[in-house]
């Protein structure tokens, strides 16, 4: 259940700091970390079929086919539902005449501001954390269970059903299911499935995505590992590891000292947290990998709310899902983590997969406590 206390407060800030009557969300995730409901009939369309509001009250604006579905089976009953007869406008202009204004939307409203959703959906709420925890273990057990009964002779797109079947028996979607062979996953950092056999090894990264929220991990197997293989996929969990302990230093205001002007409680930015990165990469003796991939980020109602470049500002939060995914020539490490002020945890783990300890490269400013890793399963 979403915590409406929370997102309201956040909400109230936002509006008296904006000067705005309200603020409105028809983004699918948007619209999921307001309501905690589904919007989406289209899963091609950037809007959803309802916009989800806040004016001091919870209202929802929809047209007449989709109002009684959403309050029955889609809503709390804090939110007031509204319809227009879907003949006569369209949701932007439903929201724009209902709403008070001056006003805000995630999406194109005449007359209204644009919101940065991303901004207000961070850091996690209590509530957010518990249900991620749930999320990240059915993500990791869809996965893996798939992956323990994989054979070479197997095409990647076979793969790719299987692994969108089992997601999908958990009531999980997949945004993003990337399965590679040993061919095609040294070739290209983003295996889209294909007709080709698996071969030697795979590699199979997901995004899953339930209640709005979105977790990401990477699976290893090599059936007949190629040489190197698992040199370089220990260089990428090095770098994995390093980013996580870069990202828990930045949430706490310590990885960079900002100056002399700087607050000392305000979070660094995903720009230091990348610099961590890219000095891994230097460490493990592969310095240009990381400009073949980008490295991930902070993770949460998106499958990314903001990727990690050089120089961003994107403040790094606690309690917050972090999925970094480096990649080094075929090889990938990738889970979500909890980073919270007290403590950091693999979301996307079920306990039943091999791991290996991993410790980060000694960047300055960062923790080099061995973390826990996925390992590549090797048959």
């Amino acid at each position: 259940m979403v915590d409406l206390a929370a997102r309201t407060d956040r909400l109230d800030a936002y509006l008296d700091e904006r000067g705005l009557e309200a603020v409105w969300f028809a983004r699918p995730n948007g619209f999921a970390w307001l309501a905690g409901g589904d919007n989406v009939v289209d899963a091609e369309a950037d809007v959803g079929v309802a916009a989800a509001g806040y004016d001091g009250a919870l209202r929802v604006i929809t047209d007449n086919i989709e109002a009684e579905r959403l309050a029955d089976e889609e809503l709390p009953d804090a939110f007031a539902v509204e319809s227009f007869p879907w003949h006569a406008s369209s949701l932007s202009a439903a929201v724009a005449e209902r709403s008070p204004a001056p006003a805000a939307a995630d999406f194109d409203v005449p007359g209204f501001e644009r919101v940065d959703g991303s901004r207000l959906r961070q850091p996690l709420t209590d509530d957010d954390v518990e249900r991620y925890r749930e999320l990240g273990r059915e993500a990791a057990a869809a996965v893996e269970t798939v992956c323990r009964n994989l054979e070479p002779d197997d095409p990647e797109y076979e793969v790719a059903a299987g692994i969108d079947i089992s997601l999908a028996s958990r009531d999980v979607d997949t945004p993003v299911v990337l399965v590679g062979g040993a061919e095609r996953a040294r070739r290209f950092r983003h295996y889209t499935p294909g007709e080709a056999a698996l071969g030697d090894y795979a590699l199979v990264s997901v995004t899953a995505e339930r209640a709005g929220l979105h977790a990401s991990l990477t699976r290893t197997v090599a059936f007949d590992a190629p040489d190197g293989l698992e040199e370089r996929h220990r260089a990428a969990a090095r770098v994995e590891a390093t980013a996580l302990a870069a990202t828990e230093a930045a949430a706490a205001g310590e990885l960079t000292d900002g100056g002399d002007d700087a607050d000392a409680n305000a979070p660094d930015a995903a720009g230091d947290v990348f610099d961590a990165i890219r000095e891994a990469y230097d460490a493990v003796g592969f310095a240009d990998e990381w400009r073949e991939h980008h490295q991930g980020g902070a993770a949460g109602f998106a499958g990314r709310e903001w990727v990690a470049a050089p120089g961003s500002d994107e403040p790094v939060r606690q309690p917050m899902g972090y999925a970094w995914n480096p990649t080094v020539q075929g090889a990938k490490s990738e889970d979500t983590h909890l980073v919270a002020p007290d403590f950091t945890e693999r979301l996307t783990k079920t306990g039943r997969w091999p791991t290996h300890q991993v410790e980060p490269v000694d960047v300055g400013g960062i923790s080099t406590e061995p973390r826990e890793l996925s390992a590549p399963v090797i048959r």
